[in-house]
């Protein structure tokens, strides 16, 4: 085995290994307490976004994903490709229509947020939940992001502040940096 060690400041910084890591194997990824929050993909066209989702959820134990419209569902090869297994310890549905994923969140009583730039949206760093509620993200589509009718039907929306010449990010970045924050505030603060 090939190790790599990295002098800085010195100190030695070896990369640890797989094992090393000590993750928890499928079964009992499957059996662990997850965050109470669902990633809900409105019409998300690229197969790497939707992989790249799976992966992140599993990384911060999202309890499922619901894959709505055109959204692709496993098993998929290019799903697999940035999910790398992802797609088979997150829990997900699919629902051809959103707005029936948001009346399910809601009868289950979830607090559902559009990741959109509306008027009075939330800026996320001014967000604070409550660790005692069951939570439901939205992001949508690569172009046209959340559709309006499923906007209408959330509990608010929240926005990523930008500050550069673009005016959105990549659905699997904003994913990312959503998803962490959600489980900074449940699962670790």
């Amino acid at each position: 085995m090939l190790l790599t060690l990295f002098i800085r400041n010195e100190r030695i910084m070896k990369k640890l290994s797989i094992l090393e890591l000590n993750r928890m194997q499928l079964t009992d990824y499957r059996e662990a307490d997850k965050v109470p929050f669902v990633v809900v993909l409105d019409n998300v066209r690229s197969l790497h976004n939707v992989g790249s989702v799976f992966r992140t959820s599993d990384a911060y134990r999202v309890e499922r994903i619901f894959l709505c419209g055109v959204t692709a569902t496993p098993p998929s090869a290019e799903i697999h490709k940035t999910a790398l297994g992802a797609e088979d310890s997150v829990a997900w549905q699919y629902f051809k229509d959103t707005r029936d994923a948001v009346n399910q969140l809601h009868e289950e009583g979830y607090t559902v947020f559009s990741i959109e730039q509306v008027e009075g949206s939330t800026a996320l760093q001014e967000l604070h939940l409550e660790k005692e509620k069951k939570y439901a993200v939205i992001l949508g589509n690569e172009v046209k992001g959340v559709q309006q009718e499923v906007v209408d039907m959330s509990d608010g929306c929240i926005e990523l502040p930008q500050y550069g010449t673009k005016h959105s990010l990549n659905v699997s970045v904003t994913a990312g940096i959503v998803i962490w924050e959600f489980a900074r505030q449940l699962l670790i603060e």
